[in-house]
Parts: structure tokens; C-alpha cells; sequence
């Protein structure tokens, strides 16, 4: 490596820093062929974050949806193309395709691995976007370590005292526990979480707060058996419980409803290593999780009434992963076997399993030419057992040019598949209009059932589109960098391109006689999302830092594209007449802002004082069409953007006690219609205290 470039990574992110995600191999952080990003532990500290979603949505180039959850939208791209995991592992339990962010906690987080554009090769389904690598820490230094933090705010007046009536509050509890028994590591944390959750009523201001509970416990074991043999076993058992009070609107019907939702989740994943030599390695893992969503609901307007809703996964997958080291080469093969079944009432009924079986198989050569051209291929093929197969190549390359500038580029093919969801949905919300929406599996046999019965008013043309659901695929380019300008600035660089193949829309497809809707899934799109996103680190003094990251993005229908080039596609003036839509008032897909950024201003002293300040941007995004073309143009209805401010400050004392305060969205800022869970300033205080 290059003298300025040592130097230089010294004050930001180390090149010799090893990563796992990216090529699912430990490489050093200046060999990584992928765009890649770490959140470390001190970061996370530093930063106050709570859960998965607070650290999150403070990156460049990620932002968080609300729909169902926190979700994650990577590259322009929808959380269900967005893999997380957990030591390597996956998680389950989407909604609607989101894996709420809000139910995983941090305690005990080593780091974040970040990973953007198509990681198929490697990770197969779900990573079309990227892949977030949740690291716990496996460290074998004994100690007990003991966290509490309080939170409050009232974000109808804007301040409060932390014991004020009606104050909104979070709370946290954690514990941690390293000690080890002969050879064995064992490893305990557990963390408690309170928070007065919001909602609100539709057409109202008024707020509503929604009690939530979470609990979560984790033990890891590590067992060095000998030199060449590695046991590591881990178990994460996660409990959510949510005070519910909301409404649902449809079709001008508004239904209140109260009662609660509970979700559980339990990860198993062992993991046996064997070292043949120090070129050849071997793994195997196997790794099971069980999720349970339960919600029961009672109907202010029915008072007899209620809704059940309940859904269960289970995901079981073993994998054997071998690496060969050459002189100048890394060959990585693997092969692997899943089994995921789920059970829910939105299906047949809860006791109605269905399953889907993989086979997979990937390979990886990593190819050094020299100290300054590094090549890496990799491919994966997927075996569905209920669709079509996928094959999933990948092609990348790191050149250093000089020892100022290193260069990225990849291009990959990442896929979709349909989820359980998508195929055996058969769901109607009587409690909101009686809109129903069908699986693609059994929808046409269910519509034609309710034509001949005449439950029906009118058939869309989309239903003509109705056929067995394939998998959703994306070629995705990145080309990026990293300059160092001198030892004091760094900047990295990314520009991207994702083209998506077979996207899959929900559409409506009938409608009932009573008006309600039915909808279900096609594969209809083909679309895309480009953008440019970068990150420039500063170093002004040997305690002050400065850091500011920034993505654009275009992303686009390309159907909707070509009809408007043509000429075909019109709006409304505010006089109501219509006219032809203009090139630049088209704005894309929905729920995406062109412009986001952040920046962080940092002071740390060799005293254990840290101050810092973050502050977040996102631009308007589009969420409806108001004027009635069928796509989203500036007439349409769209979130105004906003700056979000945070702050945070803290001491240690002694190497062993660590006191912050902080304050999250200090300007207080609110939007009542499109951004419902926002909570208005807090302010918080938090206490650790370590003992080794």
C-alpha cells in the first residue's frame, strides 16, 4: 500500500480494517473490489443510536421508509431488494417486504458492514439492492458492563421536563457479560427498550401514543477446539409487544380500531471452522430462525368484531464454504440448502404450511496482479423448488492509479424471487372497505369464481396480465473510488446504475359490486435508478473532523418514459384543462427523494470528550397521483423535504464510567401526513458503566 494512502486511512476508516461482507471472505478494506461502507462501534456510541433504524438513517446514500415499519431504501431500490443480516445470517419476518429496523436493536454491535448494488453472486434472493451486515462483538476480553438511558420530549409543545405528565418517553436498559470457562468464550447481552410510539388519526392532528416493548437476549460461544478446528455457536431471541390505536382509510370509509401486536423472533447459527493448511480453509454453517407475528384488533365502530392476523416463518439453511489461497489468487466454493416455510391467515389459514426448497452453489476467484490490480469474478446459480431458476454473475475490479487515487468497478446480476406473500396472499380488509388482495397463484381461479357468482362489477385490464410470478431481476453497474487529496481530506465516490427487469407491481384487478377493490401481483416493469453519491471526510484539526455525504438520484418507469417522450401522456393546468406532460415533470417511481445528504461535524479530545453534531437532508418525494395519468409528475401529490438536526455529547471517566446527553431532531421538526411516526424532539440522557 501507498505511503499517502496509509497515512491518510490512519485519520478516517483503516485499508488494513478486515471485512467480511462483500466477498464473504476476510479481505483488508483497500482490497474490496464492491462499494462498501462501516459504521463502527464508536460511531454508534457517539451517535446515541438505539436501534438499527436511528444509525441508518444518518448514512449517506440510505434512506428510511415508513410504510409497514422502518424499512431501508438503498440505490432507489425498495427494502425488499435489501438483504440484512446477522453475522452473516438472515433475518426474516418482512411485512409487506419490510424487515422493520426498529426491532433490532444495537447493544453488543461490533460494526456494520455495508454493501450497495447486486450481491446475488454471493447472497442470492434479496440482495438485488445490496446487503447490510450486522457484526456483533465476539471479543474474548472479560468484563460486565451495565447501560441505562431515558429519553423524553413532547413534541406537542415542544419541550417538557423529563417527569412531566404528559411527556413522551423512551427508556433503555442493557447488559453485557464476557467471561470465559478453559478455551470457551462465552458471550451474554440483554436489552430492554420502552417507547411511546406515535400515531395519528387520518384528516387529524390529533396524536395518539402507541406503547411498544422490546426485549432482546443474545448468547455467542466460541470454542477454539485447536490450531486448526473453531466452534462458534449463537442464539438471539427478540420480543416485541405494541399498544395499538389507530385508523385505516379506504375508498372514504375510515375504520378505528385498538388492540395489540406481539412479534417473536429466535435465531440459531452454528458455524464450524477447519484450516487444513493456512491456503486452505473450510466452513460449514447452519443456521435456523423462527418468526412469529400475532396481531388482534377490536373495532371501536363494531364493538363485537375483531381481527386476527397472524404470520410464521421458518427459514433453515446449511451451507459448506471452502477457500483455496494461491500465490495470487482466492478461489471460494460453496453450496448450500434452504428450506423456508411460512404460515399465516392471509393465506389458506395459519395452519396451511408453505414451503419453498433452494439448492445453491456459488463460486469466487479473486485474481491480484499486482499491488495495484486486483480482479474479482463470481457467479451463483439458485434452484427454486416453486419458480423458475436464477444464475447470478458478477464481474469486479480495484486499480490503484496513484497514491492519491484508487478506482472501483463492478457490474453484477442480482435477483428477486416472489415471496410467500406475492404468491398465496388471499386477504380482505372488511374493517376498510372490503378491498381484497390475491396471491398470483390462485387469483384468476378466485376471480372467475366470484364472476360467476356476480360478486363482481368490472374487470381490469390488468388482469388479462395475471400469470405465474417470476423472479424480479436488476443489472447493476457501479463505478467508483476513493481519493486522497492529502492526509487530511478523503473523498469516496460512487456512481450507479440499476436496470430491473420484471418488476412486481400490485395492480388492481377487479372490482366488486359493492365497489371494493381486489388487486394482486404481475410482473409488469421495467425500470431503473441511477445515481452519483460520495462522501467527504475532513480533518481540520487534530480534534475538530468534518464529514458530509450527498446522493442523486433519477429513477424512472421506462414504459412511462417512452409514452411521455411520445407525446402521449397529459396533466392538468390549475384551471383544470389538460395539456401534454413535459420530459422534466415526470419524477420517476414513487417514495423517492432526488436529493439526500448529511453532515457531521465532530470534536474529540484525548480526555474521552466527544461533541458532534449531524444533520439530515431528504427532499420532497412524490406519493400520489393526484391528477389522475397514472404515473407521478409535479402535479402530483408529494412530501415537502426537510432538515433533520441531532446532537450529542459525552465523557469517560476513569476508562469505565460514560456518561451522554444528546438531543435528536432539535429544530422539532413534524409532518403530520407523511412522516406519521416522527416523534419531535427528545432529549436523553445515557449512563455506562463498565467493570473488566
Amino acid at each position: 500500500m501507498f505511503a499517502q494512502q496509509d497515512t491518510a486511512s490512519t485519520l478516517f476508516s483503516s485499508m488494513d480494517e478486515v471485512v467480511v461482507t462483500a466477498s464473504k471472505t476476510a479481505t483488508k478494506l483497500g482490497n474490496v473490489t464492491s462499494p462498501i461502507s462501516i459504521i463502527t462501534k464508536k460511531n454508534i456510541q457517539q451517535a446515541g443510536s438505539l436501534r438499527l433504524k436511528d444509525i441508518l438513517q444518518e448514512q449517506a446514500g440510505l434512506s428510511i421508509t415508513n410504510g409497514f415499519g422502518a424499512g431501508i431504501q438503498m440505490q432507489g431500490l425498495n427494502p425488499d431488494y435489501t438483504l440484512i443480516l446477522l453475522n452473516g445470517a438472515p433475518l426474516v419476518g418482512r411485512t409487506a417486504g419490510v424487515l422493520d429496523l426498529n426491532r433490532i436493536g444495537i447493544t453488543n454491535i461490533k460494526k456494520i458492514e455495508i454493501v450497495k448494488g447486486p450481491s446475488s453472486s454471493l447472497y442470492g434472493s434479496e440482495a438485488m439492492a445490496g446487503v447490510i451486515n450486522i457484526i456483533t462483538d465476539n471479543t474474548s476480553e472479560k468484563k460486565i458492563q451495565f447501560g441505562a438511558r431515558y429519553g423524553f420530549g413532547n413534541p406537542n409543545l415542544g419541550w417538557s421536563s423529563p417527569l412531566a405528565k404528559n411527556v413522551f418517553k423512551n427508556s433503555d436498559l442493557n447488559f453485557l457479560l464476557i467471561t470465559k470457562y478453559k478455551k470457551a468464550t462465552f458471550n451474554f447481552s440483554s436489552n430492554a427498550f420502552y417507547v411511546d410510539a406515535i400515531s395519528f388519526r387520518p384528516y387529524s392532528s390529533e396524536r395518539l401514543t402507541q406503547p411498544i416493548w422490546r426485549f432482546t437476549n443474545q448468547l455467542s460461544i466460541s470454542a477454539p477446539i485447536n490450531d486448526k478446528n473453531n466452534f462458534t455457536f449463537l442464539v438471539r431471541n427478540g420480543y416485541d409487544q405494541i399498544k395499538q390505536n389507530f385508523a385505516v382509510n379506504n375508498i372514504g370509509e375510515v375504520s378505528t380500531s385498538y388492540g395489540k401486536e406481539t412479534n417473536n423472533d429466535l435465531n440459531i447459527n452454528s458455524t464450524y471452522k477447519h484450516s487444513f493448511n493456512e491456503n486452505i480453509k473450510s466452513s460449514l454453517n447452519v443456521y435456523a430462525t423462527f418468526y412469529r407475528g400475532y396481531q388482534k384488533l377490536n373495532f371501536s365502530n363494531k364493538p363485537d368484531s375483531s381481527y386476527i392476523d397472524e404470520f410464521r416463518q421458518n427459514l433453515y439453511r446449511a451451507e459448506n464454504q471452502n477457500d483455496f489461497k494461491f500465490k495470487n489468487m482466492l478461489v471460494t466454493i460453496g453450496a448450500g440448502f434452504i428450506v423456508d416455510q411460512a404460515y399465516s391467515t392471509r393465506y389458506d389459514n395459519v395452519e396451511s404450511k408453505k414451503q419453498n426448497q433452494i439448492l445453491y452453489a456459488f463460486a469466487q476467484h479473486e485474481w491480484t496482479l499486482s499491488k495495484k490490480l486486483i480482479f474479482t469474478t463470481g457467479v451463483r446459480y439458485d434452484h427454486n423448488k416453486i419458480f423458475a431458476a436464477a444464475f447470478s454473475p458478477k464481474f469486479s475490479f480495484r486499480y490503484i492509479a496513484n497514491k492519491a487515487v484508487t478506482i472501483k468497478g463492478s457490474i453484477g446480476r442480482g435477483f428477486k424471487a416472489p415471496d410467500f406473500r406475492q404468491l398465496y396472499l388471499n386477504f380482505t380488509n372488511n374493517a376498510a372497505g372490503g378491498y381484497s388482495v390475491l396471491g398470483s397463484i390462485d387469483a384468476v381461479k378466485i376471480i372467475q369464481q366470484m364472476q360467476t357468482l356476480g360478486q363482481l362489477s368490472e374487470i381490469k385490464d390488468d388482469y388479462n396480465k395475471l400469470n405465474n410470478l417470476k423472479p424480479e431481476f436488476s443489472t447493476g453497474i457501479n463505478i467508483g473510488g476513493t481519493v486522497f487529496f492529502n492526509k487530511n481530506i478523503q473523498l469516496d465516490f460512487n456512481g450507479f446504475r440499476n436496470d430491473i427487469e420484471g418488476l412486481i407491481d400490485v395492480r388492481q384487478v377487479a372490482t366488486k359490486v359493492n365497489g371494493a377493490q381486489i388487486f394482486s401481483y404481475i410482473n409488469i416493469k421495467n425500470a431503473f435508478t441511477q445515481g452519483l453519491e460520495f462522501d467527504l471526510k475532513f480533518k481540520a484539526t487534530k480534534t475538530i473532523s468534518v464529514s458530509t455525504g450527498y446522493q442523486f438520484l433519477q429513477t424512472a418507469d421506462k414504459d412511462e418514459l417512452t409514452n411521455i417522450k411520445a407525446g402521449k401522456v397529459y396533466t392538468r393546468n390549475a384551471d383544470g384543462t389538460s395539456r401534454i406532460l413535459l420530459n422534466n415533470e415526470y419524477m420517476g417511481l414513487a417514495n423517492r427523494s432526488k436529493h439526500m445528504g448529511n453532515v457531521k461535524i465532530s470534536y474529540e479530545n484525548k480526555h474521552g470528550l466527544f461533541i458532534n453534531t449531524r444533520l439530515i437532508y431528504k427532499s420532497s418525494w412524490y406519493v400520489g397521483d393526484r391528477d389522475g395519468n397514472g404515473l407521478l409528475n409535479t402535479n402530483d401529490e408529494k412530501g415537502e423535504g426537510y432538515f433533520l438536526i441531532n446532537f450529542a455529547a459525552g465523557k469517560t471517566i476513569n476508562k469505565k464510567l460514560n456518561i451522554n446527553i444528546g438531543m435528536d431532531n432539535v429544530s422539532n421538526y413534524q409532518d403530520v401526513n407523511y412522516l406519521p411516526n416522527l416523534s419531535g424532539r427528545m432529549t436523553y440522557l445515557s449512563i455506562n458503566y463498565t467493570l473488566k
